[in-house]
């Protein structure tokens, strides 16, 4: 009995392993509409995995760009410092100009300071600072900076710029210093 019994769980497992091999190769064999599913959802895949790729590329583009961009203003206005320091000295040189030029002044400006002063004007607008106009330009507060407001000597110059006690300057064509004015009111 005991080599039938044997026998016959053998047998058992043979048929159990053909059942199992029968469905594990029906399971196995994938329909048309598995493997169409199974794309699509590939394809959904692999374009999400696109759309990621171009968005982190024009991201990283834009940041190359922006950092470039940020450099260049940096090497620009990196010397902004040392032009601020020396605006009181262009401001006193302008007065001392203007003075010397006055017909009722005895003061002269000889040559060679004028040829300096000609020539440091000339220096430091090739480095990108110029001046202001704005004497009898209308006030505007994003360039200018009110001392005092005044009556007007003409109803045009109302709203105008009067006077100008202080220069403003342009570095490459951003303000470093603000123009102070009197304002006709």
């Amino acid at each position: 009995m005991s080599k039938s019994k044997a026998n016959t769980a053998t047998t058992e497992e043979n048929t159990e392993d053909k059942k199992t091999t029968k469905t594990s190769s029906k399971s196995k064999k994938p329909t048309i509409k598995d493997l169409q599913a199974e794309m699509e959802e590939l394809n959904i895949q692999l374009s999400e995995a696109k759309d990621k790729y171009l968005r982190l590329f024009a991201e990283f583009d834009n940041f190359k760009k922006r950092n470039i961009r940020e450099r260049m203003d940096l090497l620009k206005n990196a010397s902004q410092d040392a032009f601020s320091a020396l605006l009181p000295v262009i401001d006193d040189f302008d007065r001392a100009k203007s003075s010397a030029d006055d017909s009722s002044s005895e003061e002269a400006f000889s040559e060679g300071v004028l040829l300096v002063y000609n020539k440091l004007n000339s220096i430091l607008n090739a480095k990108g600072l110029k001046k202001m106009d704005s004497t009898g330009e209308v006030f505007d507060p994003e360039m200018h900076e009110a001392i005092t407001k005044i009556p007007a000597p003409t109803e045009e110059m109302k709203g105008k710029i009067i006077d100008t006690i202080e220069s403003g300057y342009y570095l490459n064509d951003k303000i470093i210093r603000y123009a102070k004015v009197v304002v006709g009111e």
